[in-house]
């Protein structure tokens, strides 16, 4: 089969379109899907860039996203059949094979019926966005009606997703963001408010909005000095959550805020083998479709790309530009 492997560690070149045996299903509670797109994540250009999670696992074919259609189950699969659409977030991370290929195999349990009205490129941007933006707003977050949230880089892949699951909960949303276009965009996703740093301090910004009081919640999603900075615009007995890893830091201020600090990294339940954590993200991914088939959340694709140039997509990724989610059509 048609595949894109990466062959070393570096630069975008490493990634090369190869022909590879095709997976074949070996254990009765398997699913064979035939791939038709795979999202392109900033954890594929960091493992390009410095390296999988295991040893001696090159060549890796990467792509932890992806949607497409059922072609044959196993003896004991139940919840599937052939001809069902699909998605999920399952491999691209050195152990098991990625979706940047055009057929994968999986257990049953990690795949979901994708949400009616999306087309495959739409679904394949979204597991990953879904999982990490309800996991970091509700289950590390606390996120409730009424609170109010910050999420930083809302115009990005997790970032835009955030904000639309904040205003389904009830919170009040406030965001930053690059430039006007942006702005405009996360408007009109629901963003209450939308601060675009470049032009203006957004922790002065977010007091001002505030009252002073600060915000109930952030999502750090961009790195360490939005976070130091962000500390100081929480509320008292607020709650910040990061996707990344916020480096030497002075907590002080923190502790007199009695802040919760959390991280969200949702590929744990697949790096620890963690089955029942696996389990909740795909409710997390069923609860989307179903926010998705009711308009109540939109998926945004920056550019949607042939498999052959996933190299290009990588380059682009790694300009820290795009808005929404890079696809991959197969």
């Amino acid at each position: 089969m048609k595949a894109i492997l990466m062959t070393a560690t570096g630069n975008p070149d490493v990634l090369k379109p190869s022909n590879i045996t095709e997976p074949e299903i070996t254990h009765a509670s398997e699913v064979k899907v035939r791939i038709h797109a795979a999202g392109v994540n900033p954890i594929d250009t960091k493992l390009r860039r410095n390296g999988l999670f295991y040893n001696n696992a090159l060549p890796a074919v990467l792509g932890c996203d992806g949607a497409g259609r059922v072609i044959a189950t196993g003896d004991a699969v139940s919840r599937f059949k052939v001809g069902d659409k699909v998605w999920f977030c399952h491999g691209g991370l050195g152990l098991e094979q990625g979706n940047y290929a055009e057929f994968n195999v999986l257990d049953e349990r990690w795949i979901s019926l994708m949400p009616a009205s999306l087309s495959y490129s739409q679904a394949a941007a979204a597991p990953l966005v879904c999982i990490t933006a309800s996991g970091a707003l509700f289950d590390r977050g606390g996120l409730q009606a009424g609170q109010t949230v910050l999420i930083h880089g809302g115009a990005g892949g997790v970032g835009h997703v955030a904000i639309q699951l904040a205003k389904i909960m009830g919170a009040r949303v406030i965001t930053t963001v690059g430039n006007a276009q942006k702005a405009a965009f996360v408007q009109s996703l629901g963003a209450d408010e939308s601060i675009i740093y470049p032009e203006q301090d957004f922790a002065e910004a977010v007091k001002d909005l505030t009252h002073g009081k600060g915000v109930d919640l952030v999502l750090d999603t961009v790195g360490a000095e939005v976070f130091k900075t962000s500390i100081a615009i929480t509320a008292h007995f607020g709650r910040i959550v990061t996707l990344l890893d916020p480096g030497e830091l002075c907590l002080k201020e923190a502790r007199m805020r009695n802040l919760l600090i959390g991280f969200e990294l949702m590929l744990t339940p697949m790096l620890r083998n963690l089955p029942e954590a696996r389990d909740k993200q795909v409710e997390i991914l069923k609860r989307c479709a179903k926010w998705v088939d009711n308009d109540l959340l939109k998926i945004e694709l920056s550019h949607v790309m042939a498999l052959d140039d996933a190299a290009l997509a990588h380059q682009q990724i790694e300009t820290g530009h795009t808005s929404g989610k890079i696809v991959l059509s197969i």
